[in-house]
């Protein structure tokens, strides 16, 4: 049965391992491409972000986002995910909930995301059951800090 403990040792920053989408028919697939990168943070009181994106995205023609051409933001919004909110642990369940305030998709604001969690030594498993299947987003403390 996990203990307070799991809570604590999941607090702080965690990088990008694998985000993966494994159907029914077992057929597995990852939404942002093998490579893609990302974080999530979990703080003390309670906060988080999580942040994914496809690498070696194409830049926009023009530096102003607000210049971007339809296809150039509907390619941005197809590579990249993220929200922000708050969340609890159900240690119960071996559940962490994410209450989502904000989001790039709007459909999941004012929500919340259900992940079973399993710390596996320095790398945090989320798993979520869908309606095309399983997500499983892999995450580990990071290596070096970000620039």
């Amino acid at each position: 049965m996990p203990d307070g403990s799991m809570i604590e040792r999941l607090i702080g920053a965690w990088e990008l391992r694998e985000w993966s989408e494994i159907r029914p028919n077992g057929n597995k697939s990852y939404p942002l491409g093998e490579d893609a990168i990302g974080q999530i943070l979990y703080t003390s009181d309670g906060h988080m972000a999580a942040q994914l994106v496809r690498i070696n995205r194409k830049r926009f023609a023009s530096d102003d986002w607000r210049s971007a051409s339809p296809a150039e933001a509907a390619r941005a919004f197809m590579e990249y995910f993220g929200y922000f909110g708050v969340y609890e642990v159900d240690l119960r369940q071996q559940m962490v909930i994410h209450h989502v305030k904000g989001s790039w998709f709007p459909n999941v604001e004012g929500g919340d995301q259900f992940r079973h969690f399993r710390l596996e030594g320095d790398l945090l498993v989320l798993d979520a059951d869908t309606s095309w299947g399983k997500v499983r987003i892999v995450w580990a403390r990071p290596r070096v800090p970000y620039r």
